[in-house]
């Protein structure tokens, strides 16, 4: 059986401390047991699963102990005071270099403890927990150990680089770099969040798995190694695996159902990947040959009227995809496959054309695979609901304050019809279906989250951004779920109408400047909204809210196609537009998010304002908007028409 092979730590590896005796590292591995555990759980790879990170982690620092005699080496870096800090440090860095290691062996190479019919997994979190877990994985090892050893063991970057080096980092400090990246852009304080319990390998949940499947399983099992037995004595020659079939014999194999994927139903609540990977076959007819052989029929030689959302390839799968429904709904026959990059809907109406339905899907999270369009008719939408998903409700935009309406979901996810919205915008404009989900303690605690239906087959996912407390750094987007989320979007509700069949992933609302009107008007409120596609382009629109007589929505200043600003990779925004005082008089207001220091107006108006917002008296014509950046640069800002 294979070991875990991590690389040399001593004198070679250039850890500079030196090697404890048996005994004392024996006493450090108890005392700081939990530390080390949770140390070594965040540097592992996420691909590993849950139960198996969580095995791996413990199974790593049990195996840091040190064997033979003792040796020491030269230090570089100040060692500890003591034999027991000495030995945690040294314990520590072998602890990392095994957990850095652990990525290039597959897991079948992992030699675990082994627990039969439970799944262990730590304890799930709130949706900044989940933030961070998404975050994290996404990053290298070494930015995960980086991160882990400054905030959770107080290292200093001189120390932390290098242990890492150490290890057999190849680049320490692009680690630190990367980890100080991610310490400032996830939300909360990453340091609390990292010792909570969501974190922690050492305390853990217990569910079974599936007993049923596991019967089935062992009598397959039993079957399998007696037709194996008997086959042994035919067998003329060594066993050798068949090369894959050419690309066309793959295309040809995807409209066979017989090969279709069917994903565990358990997946979900085991994975580091929550998306439609994750989804299950479900429906009354995932075993009616003739409607799934239709199905990929129409998907693999176009049999079937086409409509696809924007940016989505219209391509045959290039492989089986994966089944994820079949059943019937909306008065026709639904089937849902997903090729791991897009998914499928065909239907089979009561009368008319089959249709087939392509959108993108890749990049998917828990969000934005928490539910799939399957019918609309005239009582409603039907949403397919992701399994991970406990709660479902349905909000009216319009109405901030009032609950939600639960919404019944049947056994196989399918809703029941959700109609349009009774009542309006806020000016009367048409605001699209809300729904109000909430994932499964197994994956995620206490993380509600809104989506929106925009025509497509899956619904946008609706977060805003706040304005920050005075002092304090820019905040990171949120869910909406909150009373002064849902307020919020109450006066943006008018901006997702535009964006109906545009391929719309997600919307974000940010709150980017606040400014006191002229005459002691009141306080007014810049906001950009961030329309992101699946094909990766992004439209902005800026309005400003100000007090009224009546809630409404505010006055649209700019709206701009294919641009990354208001986003994570286009953070910095100046907008004006004219404004007219209950006096009559005509203002021109301008302002900029936190990095504008200064704002420049020429054209029809000529005035300079130092900090973020200006206020000018002004006569009609076209204005020009400059701004100077914090860091010198300049920004040029957005007008209405301009």
């Amino acid at each position: 059986m294979q070991q875990l092979r991590t690389p040399r730590i001593g004198p070679a590896a250039g850890i500079s401390v030196p090697r404890p005796s048996r005994d004392a590292a024996e006493a450090a591995l108890v005392e700081h047991y939990p530390a080390l555990v949770r140390l070594a759980h965040l540097v592992l790879p996420p691909s590993l699963g849950r139960q198996r990170r969580v095995l791996t982690a413990h199974a790593t620092v049990q195996r840091a102990l040190p064997r033979g005699r003792p040796q020491r080496a030269a230090a570089s870096v100040p060692p500890p005071r003591t034999p027991r800090e000495e030995a945690h440090a040294w314990l520590r860095a072998r602890v990392v270099a095994r957990a850095l290691a652990a990525r290039d062996l597959r897991p079948a190479a992992l030699v675990l403890p082994r627990v039969t019919g439970l799944r262990l997994f730590p304890r799930a979190g709130g949706g900044d927990e989940l933030a961070l877990d998404r975050a994290l994985a996404a990053v290298t090892p070494e930015t995960r150990a980086a991160l882990a050893l400054t905030v959770l063991e107080g290292l200093a970057p001189r120390e932390t680089a290098a242990l890492l080096a150490g290890a057999g980092a190849a680049d320490p400090e692009g680690a630190l770099a990367a980890a100080e990246r991610l310490r400032a852009t996830v939300p909360g304080d990453p340091a609390a969040l990292l010792r909570g319990p969501e974190f922690d390998p050492c305390t853990v949940h217990l569910r079974p798995t599936d007993l049923l499947r596991r019967r089935r399983r062992g009598r397959a099992a039993v079957l399998a190694t007696a037709l194996l037995l008997a086959a042994v004595p035919v067998a003329a020659g060594p066993l050798r695996p068949d090369a894959p079939p050419p690309a066309p014999a793959r295309a040809e194999a995807a409209a066979d159902p017989a090969v279709l994927t069917r994903t565990d139903p358990g997946r979900w609540a085991d994975t580091s990947r929550v998306d439609f990977t994750a989804w299950p076959a479900r429906g009354a007819r995932t075993g009616d040959t003739a409607l799934l052989g239709r199905a990929l029929t129409a998907w693999t030689r176009g049999t079937a009227v086409t409509r696809t959302t924007p940016g989505t390839d219209a391509a045959p799968p290039a492989g089986p995809p994966a089944l994820l429904y079949a059943g019937d709904t909306g008065g026709g026959a639904v089937v849902l496959l997903h090729d791991g990059l897009r998914l499928a809907r065909y239907t089979e109406p009561a009368a008319g054309r089959p249709a087939l339905t392509l959108a993108r899907a890749d990049g998917a999270d828990v969000t934005t695979a928490a539910s799939v369009v399957l019918a609309r008719t005239a009582e409603g939408t039907r949403f397919l609901l992701a399994p991970w998903i406990a709660e479902a409700g349905v909000r009216d935009p319009a109405a901030p304050a009032a609950p939600a309406r639960e919404l019944p979901v049947a056994r196989d996810g399918v809703t029941a019809p959700v109609p349009p919205p009774a009542s309006g915008g806020a000016a009367g404009c048409a605001v699209p279906t809300v729904l109000q989900l909430r994932s499964s303690s197994r994956i995620a605690e206490d993380h509600a989250f809104l989506v929106a239906d925009l025509g497509g087959l899956g619904p946008a996912h609706l977060t805003w951004t706040p304005l920050p407390a005075p002092g304090l750094p820019s905040r990171q987007p949120r869910e909406a779920t909150g009373p002064l989320g849902l307020a919020a979007w109450a006066r943006s509700g008018c901006l997702l109408g535009p964006l109906r069949d545009a391929g719309v992933r997600s919307v974000n609302r940010w709150e980017f400047a606040a400014q006191e009107l002229p005459e002691r008007a009141g306080r007014a409120l810049w906001v950009c909204a961030r329309a992101e596609t699946w094909e990766g382009t992004g439209r902005a629109g800026v309005t400003l809210e100000a007090p009224a007589r009546a809630p409404g929505p505010g006055r649209p200043v700019a709206s701009v196609p294919d641009t990354a600003a208001c986003g994570r990779f286009g953070q910095d925004v100046l907008a004006g537009t004219p404004w007219t005082a209950p006096s009559g008089t005509r203002y021109l207001l301008a302002a900029g998010s936190r990095h504008v220091v200064g704002i420049t107006v020429s054209g029809a108006v000529r005035a300079t304002a130092r900090g973020r917002v200006l206020a000018v008296r002004a006569a009609p014509g076209d204005t020009v908007l400059d701004g100077r950046l914090a860091d010198g640069g300049t920004l040029r800002g957005w007008t209405p028409g301009g």
